[in-house]
């Protein structure tokens, strides 16, 4: 056992497996109490079970830490909330919450049905915002916390996750907005980008030149929650095995002026040789 998180008290949806399991055993590893959270569903988020957040709870205890099973859907209002209050009620505060839960259902943009949309933005990009709802309030009274988001490079765009893509680009804006809302009561906001090993990294098409494993991923967040790291805030991180990267602010590239105001046919004049385009890296990259 570790002391990097010593007595802190963090909770970890999507606990149950991959990632947010690795996540939760070394945060308790590293000394803190743990709330595991896990809904316990399929890759494409059918039959729950609650078996599995106990299983991670059993392992944690097993190596002598302390930690308490949620098995809430974090995708309504109420899960998040419960995950928060169990903590509080468990251990009397709330230091850090890692939203990792998340599923996929794959689909090409002009064949995906609101079925598969709706289940992934509900758990993915809601789901981290009602935890990071539940978890202010308490830490903005404390005025001591850390909120951490899963995002993933597919925020640039995919192939065939549109739905994915867009809840994972959205988390990262959740994520800065927390920063911005949050920094004055001392709580921070950071994403985490993983490329691991993972059942939901099993079906990737194509081959990824930078990978890792769970455990990888689970140093990065532990750093991220201890003391050691309260002056990082507003920030994405790419985690792939050996390599830690952190992405660029959003920014302007290049802009124009018109002092007549523009039309159509001025910017088509002038666009392509003066603003131009910032080129889209996955036009060229893999499954191109």
């Amino acid at each position: 056992m570790g002391n990097f998180l010593a007595g802190k008290v963090v909770a970890v949806t999507g606990a149950g497996r991959g990632i947010g399991r690795a996540v939760a055993l070394a945060a308790a590893a590293e000394g803190a109490k743990v709330v595991v959270n896990d809904y316990g569903v399929s890759v494409d988020g059918a039959s729950p079970t609650s078996e599995v957040a106990s299983a991670v709870v059993k392992e944690i205890e097993a190596a002598g830490g302390e930690a308490v099973a949620v098995a809430d859907d974090i995708s309504t209002m109420a899960g998040g909330q419960r995950v928060v209050d169990t903590a509080l009620a468990s251990y009397g505060r709330l230091d850090g919450v890692v939203c990792v839960a998340g599923i996929l259902r794959e689909r090409m943009l002009f064949n995906m049905s609101e079925e598969e949309w709706d289940p992934v933005l509900a758990t993915h990009l809601k789901g981290t915002f009602t935890v990071f709802r539940a978890a202010s309030a308490v830490m903005r009274q404390q005025r001591a916390g850390t909120l951490i988001g899963f995002t993933s490079g597919n925020h640039q765009g995919s192939f065939s996750q549109a739905n994915y893509s867009a809840a994972k680009g959205g988390i990262i804006s959740l994520v800065r907005s927390a920063a911005l809302a949050m920094h004055k009561y001392g709580v921070t906001a950071n994403a985490v980008a993983p490329v691991a090993r993972t059942r939901m990294s099993a079906n990737v098409p194509f081959d990824l030149a930078e990978i890792g494993e769970p455990e990888d991923v689970a140093a990065m967040v532990v750093y991220l929650l201890s003391s050691r790291a309260r002056e990082i805030t507003g920030q994405v991180y790419t985690v792939a095995g050996s390599k830690i990267a952190v992405w660029a602010q959003p920014r302007e590239v290049r802009a124009a002026y018109a002092s007549g105001g523009w039309t159509p046919e001025s910017i088509a004049e002038f666009l392509p040789g003066s603003v131009g385009v910032d080129p889209m890296p996955l036009l060229s990259g893999p499954g191109a």
